[in-house]
C-alpha cells in the first residue's frame, strides 16, 4: 500500500484543521465557507425518485438504465444545445471525482505520458496523474505546451476554483489544436449551470465542435445544481471511441451507480426549475458575499461563475485564512490550487442564508 500513497501529495484539507478549530472557537460559531458542499435540501422530486426506487435489490448496471441515457442525452441536447447524441455517447459515472482520480489509469496512461491540466485547479488532476505514474504539468495557454507525449489534457471551465469562464472562440481554437496532435481533451463542465457574469458553454456544442465529438468529452454533475453531492451522481458525453472501453474497464471495475441514485439522476435531469431556484439562492449568497468581502479590503478576480469567490488582500493565502478564521469565518487557502493561488483565499457560498449573513456582519 505504501508503494500507492507515496505516489500521492498529502491531503490538502488537513492543513486546515487548526484553523477550522479557531474559527469554531468563535461565540456564534463557525462559518464554513471552504469546502463547496451543498447545504439546502435535495429537491423534493428528486428525494420522491429515490424513494420510489428503493426496493432495488438487483445489481444495477454500470452503463445505467435506458431511462437514465435517454434523460442524459436529453440534457445535453437541450441544455448544452449538443446535437445527434445517442446512448453510445454518455456513460454514467460515481460522481466526478472518482472519474478525474482515475481516469489516466483506466486510459492505460503511464510513465512516458503526460497529462496537462491548467495552472490552478481542482487538486484531483494531478492525484490521476500521480495515481498512474503519469508525468504532469499544468498550463496558462494549453496550446503553448508541447504536444509530445501529452495524451490527456483537462480543461476546466467554469474553473474551481477561480471561477474563469473559457470563452467559445477559445475551446474553438483549443479543441483544434488537440485534434491537430492527436490529444485527448476532457472538460470538466461540473459548473456549467452556475454562471454569474458569463454564460459558460461546452466542448460538447457545434459551434466548438464543429459537430463532431472526435476525441472530446465533458464531464457533469449533479451534486452542485440539483444539491446531489450526497448520491454520487455524474456522467460523461462525447466520443463514443473513448466512452466505450471506458464502460468496459468500469464493467470489470464494478464501477456502478446505485439503481435509487440513477432513479434520482433522471428526476433531476427532467427538471429545470429546481436548478433555477437553486442558483437564485446562490446569486443571492454571492451578491451579499462579494459586497461584504469588497468592503473589507478585498479584490475579488474573474469569479464570473461557479460556487466560489477567489479573493486576495495582497498577502499570503494562509495569513488571510488566520485573519478570516478570527472572525469564525474558514475559508480555502489558495495554494491548495497551485502555487499560483498562494496569494488568495477561495471563498465558497454554500452556506445557509443564516451563516451567510453572519459571514457578512463579521465581515462589516
Amino acid at each position: 500500500m505504501s508503494a500507492v500513497t507515496d505516489r500521492l501529495p498529502t491531503f490538502p484539507w488537513d492543513k486546515l484543521e487548526p484553523y477550522k478549530k479557531t474559527a469554531a472557537a468563535h461565540p456564534d460559531g463557525i462559518v464554513d465557507l471552504s469546502v463547496g458542499t451543498p447545504v439546502d435540501p435535495v429537491p423534493d422530486l428528486i428525494q420522491k425518485a429515490l424513494i420510489a426506487a428503493a426496493d432495488s435489490p438487483g445489481y444495477p448496471t454500470v452503463w445505467g438504465t435506458p431511462a437514465l441515457r435517454d434523460a442524459i442525452t436529453g440534457w445535453v441536447e437541450r441544455r448544452l444545445g449538443a446535437r445527434d447524441v445517442t446512448h453510445r455517447h454518455v456513460l454514467p459515472i460515481v460522481g466526478s471525482k472518482e472519474l478525474v482520480a482515475w481516469l489516466p489509469t483506466q486510459l492505460g496512461l503511464g510513465p512516458g505520458d503526460r497529462v496537462a491540466y491548467p495552472r490552478l485547479a481542482y487538486p484531483t488532476y494531478e492525484v490521476g496523474a500521480r495515481l498512474a505514474r503519469a508525468e504532469y504539468e499544468t498550463y496558462d495557454d494549453p496550446i503553448q505546451l508541447n504536444p509530445e507525449g501529452l495524451k490527456l489534457l483537462w480543461l476546466n471551465s467554469p474553473s474551481n476554483p477561480t471561477g474563469k469562464v473559457l470563452p467559445k472562440d477559445e475551446l474553438t481554437r483549443i479543441v483544434a489544436w488537440a485534434r491537430e496532435h492527436g490529444i485527448l481533451v476532457f472538460s470538466d463542465e461540473c459548473y456549467l449551470e452556475l454562471g454569474w457574469e458569463a454564460d459558460p458553454v461546452s466542448v460538447l456544442h457545434p459551434d466548438v465542435n464543429g459537430g463532431s465529438y472526435d476525441g472530446i468529452v465533458a464531464v457533469h454533475s449533479l451534486s452542485k445544481r440539483s444539491n446531489l453531492a450526497g448520491y454520487r451522481a455524474a456522467f460523461l458525453a462525447g466520443d463514443p471511441a473513448v466512452l466505450a472501453p471506458l464502460l468496459e474497464i468500469r464493467k470489470h471495475g464494478g464501477m456502478m451507480t446505485s439503481a435509487p441514485t440513477q432513479a434520482a439522476a433522471v428526476a433531476a435531469l427532467g427538471d429545470d426549475t429546481h436548478v433555477q431556484e437553486q442558483r437564485e439562492r446562490y446569486t443571492a449568497r454571492r451578491t451579499l458575499l462579494r459586497e461584504a468581502l469588497l468592503k473589507h479590503g478585498f479584490r475579488i478576480e474573474h469569479s464570473e461563475a461557479s460556487l466560489y469567490l477567489w479573493a486576495t488582500r495582497g498577502e499570503s493565502c494562509w495569513d488571510t485564512v488566520a485573519h478570516l478564521a478570527d472572525l469564525g469565518i474558514l475559508v480555502a487557502p489558495g495554494d491548495f490550487y497551485g502555487e499560483a493561488g498562494e496569494t488568495f483565499v477561495r471563498v465558497a457560498l454554500t452556506a445557509t442564508d443564516e451563516r451567510v449573513r453572519a459571514a457578512v456582519e463579521r465581515l462589516g
